[in-house]
């Protein structure tokens, strides 16, 4: 990836949350920006070990703790992680919220996947789009991206979520499942072939490959669920957005199934 402007992101509503950035990056108010991180190791780390390791990546020719300095940003050390699902993922629409810079990094889901959730937001397209939130999978595993925030830049995401007015979505932190930093950019994710159903559950039998990175505790991060309707329901199963796409969800899905609430599909903190 190289450095661009976020107005040229290959943006388009109608295909969220596709695409994404494949490798790590900052977003600010204007440019994307790419960020040299990995970290290797299986064993567990602190948030602090992380956040140390984080703040010498580099960027645009320094580290991002200098970067962060050179244009008055909160330093990491003021920042607190939040998963990144769908659309606060896609550079274009991250932007647009006007919060600075954001340093966001690759990591893994263990036995929990990305899912729609069974609303519509009709603010960027007609007939409107299916946000992302998080649901349990005994065995799934796939990549998303890890933010760095500060309290009040969660905020303004969470409000952007339910269109600046007290709504439906709100922040957790999951009390199930794994996270891991993920330095592999091409990890697949289980084919839909892997996916085991008893009639009340669904089960991936595939095997996952090594991790490549630490785990991290992730009961001390943020993620954003939708808790009106939580997620769509398919007959008992869900949807994965790794599996079928925005506009297929809609058109094929939606309106057809149920939903499931999020207390059923998620237990958090």
């Amino acid at each position: 990836m190289e450095k661009m402007k976020t107005s040229m992101w290959q943006y388009a509503p109608n295909n969220s949350p596709l695409p994404l950035p494949k490798t790590p990056f900052i977003c600010n108010d204007s440019d994307l920006l790419p960020l040299d991180f990995s970290l290797e190791g299986s064993d567990e780390i602190s948030f602090d070990s992380l956040k140390q390791s984080l703040a010498s990546a580099e960027v645009e020719n320094t580290t991002l703790e200098q970067y962060l300095i050179t244009h008055s940003a909160p330093l990491l050390s003021e920042r607190m992680p939040i998963l990144l699902l769908g659309e606060l993922a896609n550079p274009f629409q991250l932007a647009r919220l006007s919060l600075g810079p954001i340093p966001v990094i690759n990591v893994r889901l263990q036995n929990l996947c990305r899912t729609y959730s069974d609303g519509l937001d009709a603010r960027m397209i007609r007939p409107g789009i299916h946000h992302v939130t998080l649901a349990r999978t005994k065995g799934w595993w796939e990549t998303t991206h890890l933010a760095f925030v500060t309290l009040p830049q969660a905020k303004q995401m969470i409000e952007w979520l339910n269109n600046r007015r007290h709504g439906n979505w709100r922040p957790v932190k999951p009390n199930e499942g794994t996270l891991r930093v993920e330095n592999n950019s091409t990890l697949s994710p289980p084919p839909f072939e892997s996916l085991e159903w008893d009639g009340k559950t669904e089960t991936c039998i595939a095997d996952e490959p090594a991790p490549n990175g630490p785990e991290i505790d992730i009961t001390q991060v943020m993620v954003p669920i939708y808790t009106k309707n939580g997620c769509y329901d398919s007959r008992g199963k869900l949807i994965r957005c790794v599996h079928v796409g925005q506009r297929e969800f809609h058109a094929n899905y939606f309106r057809r199934g149920s939903s499931k609430r999020w207390q059923d599909i998620l237990e958090i903190v």
